[in-house]
């Protein structure tokens, strides 16, 4: 009796767990607003990886005036973790406005870190079945604007990328 209740409590654990590392991503599929970003191809399609398009987002870029890295860049303040990306509308399309470390009070933006190399926002990928991911980094190299839900925390989510 002892080890199916450890079995259970195991198996509870494991689940609350998955729940935690997929609630950002949830949320924002299923409580955000949808925004239109302009994206780019950043890297093909890596056959260890899996049929997935990478993202680059130009208009998020934190270059700090200097020549623009692939990717979102990273905050140069020697400081890791939280970072938030305040957006405004231009063109039909949001772009980063401002980087701070503190969460916005209000308004539109993502929740970032850069706990690595550069910021991370959780929209880098779009997994696709095979097939799908080509033509999308075809339509990618065209000119694309990605559809990413995101919710009043700033989580955010890829929900597709298609023709502007």
């Amino acid at each position: 009796m002892k080890r199916v209740l450890v079995t259970a409590a195991v198996a509870v654990t494991q689940l609350a767990l998955a729940g935690v590392a997929v609630a950002p991503q949830l949320s924002a599929r299923l409580t955000g607003d949808t925004y239109l970003m302009r994206v780019a191809p950043l890297d093909p399609i890596d056959p260890f990886r899996g049929a997935y398009v990478a993202l680059d987002y130009p208009d998020l870029n934190h270059a700090g005036g200097f020549t623009r890295p692939p990717g979102l860049g990273s905050m140069d303040d020697d400081t890791h973790g939280d970072v938030y990306i305040t957006l405004v509308e231009q063109d039909g399309v949001w772009v980063a406005d401002t980087w701070v470390r503190d969460r916005p009070d209000g308004g539109t933006y993502l929740a970032c870190d850069d706990r690595s190399w550069q910021i991370r926002c959780g929209i880098e990928s779009l997994f696709q079945p095979q097939d799908t991911a080509r033509e999308t980094e075809a339509l990618l190299r065209d000119g694309a604007v990605a559809e990413v839900r995101i919710d009043g925390r700033g989580n955010a989510a890829v929900i597709d990328v298609r023709a502007p």
